[in-house]
């Protein structure tokens, strides 16, 4: 009984995005009209052919790749260190400091969205890569998460590295990080949807059309129809932008369950 209703839920989960692949190949006639069909008999390419000469999609792809990327690999490389040093330094204020970032968790995105576009544009930074990467760097979510599992790493591990003349830095890269890979992995995996899905602060720090980034794009697209939308074009775009979303999730898929299992069993 369990095991049918996982089904359920998965099947009902996975048919709107079945759906949306299928009609992305389907004719605009044919959308609506067979709209209960979840394949069609006559596919074509058109609608795929027609985003990318409509407008610069792979532009638009590239900036969200490189966005997306080197925020994530930012975000792991700080909050791995931040969360090692919280986890097993002793340093001044450091409760304090800790708290501090925890208390940013709470604060909505969107609050800082006005003091960070000043920032951008005092550092002459609007409409840059700068811009779109700086914010993502830091987040206390990543350095709480670190810290978390780096505080149930055995210190025996690390000791054993400082006999055998390890210092701080090559303890953590050496020992501590390895160790960690489920978890930075899943942290990366949340940072990168998070960076790839991001609409607001592109709209915002962006105002030419080689630096938007997909969202961005795709909701600009979308705008620029007048007396009709072509869904069949829409849907291919929504496509594209999953592509990268799923085939990351695919490489970690792994490391994330694996993270989920070890957070989920106590000794």
């Amino acid at each position: 009984m369990g095991y049918t209703l996982l089904i359920g839920i998965a099947i009902s989960m996975l048919y709107p995005f079945l759906a949306m692949v299928n009609l992305s190949f389907a004719h605009e006639d044919a959308i609506f009209s067979q709209s209960s069909k979840l394949i069609h008999n006559d596919l074509t390419m058109q609608n795929y052919k027609n985003v990318f000469t409509q407008i610069p999609l792979s532009r638009y792809f590239f900036n969200s790749l490189i966005v997306a990327l080197f925020t994530t690999i930012g975000q792991v490389f700080f909050a791995s260190l931040a969360g090692y040093a919280f986890a097993r330094l002793n340093f001044k204020f450091k409760n304090a400091l800790f708290l501090i970032i925890l208390i940013t968790m709470l604060i909505p995105p969107q609050v800082n969205i006005i003091p960070l576009f000043f920032l951008m544009r005092e550092l002459h930074l609007i409409n840059s890569y700068s811009a779109l990467i700086l914010p993502g760097l830091f987040g206390g979510f990543g350095i709480f998460m670190m810290r978390q599992y780096f505080l149930g790493l055995p210190k025996d591990l690390e000791e054993s590295a400082k006999i055998d003349g390890c210092n701080l830095f090559e303890t953590f890269f050496k020992i501590a990080l390895p160790l960690a890979l489920p978890t930075v992995a899943t942290l990366a995996l949340f940072t990168f949807v998070t960076s790839w899905n991001s609409f607001m602060w592109p709209l915002i720090v962006t105002n030419t059309e080689n630096m938007r980034t997909l969202p961005v794009g795709l909701a600009i697209f979308k705008g620029s129809f007048r007396e009709i939308t072509l869904w069949g074009e829409l849907l291919a775009c929504s496509v594209i932008c999953t592509i990268p979303v799923i085939g990351v999730f695919l490489i970690g898929k792994k490391y994330f369950i694996n993270d989920i299992m070890q957070g989920g069993v106590k000794e």
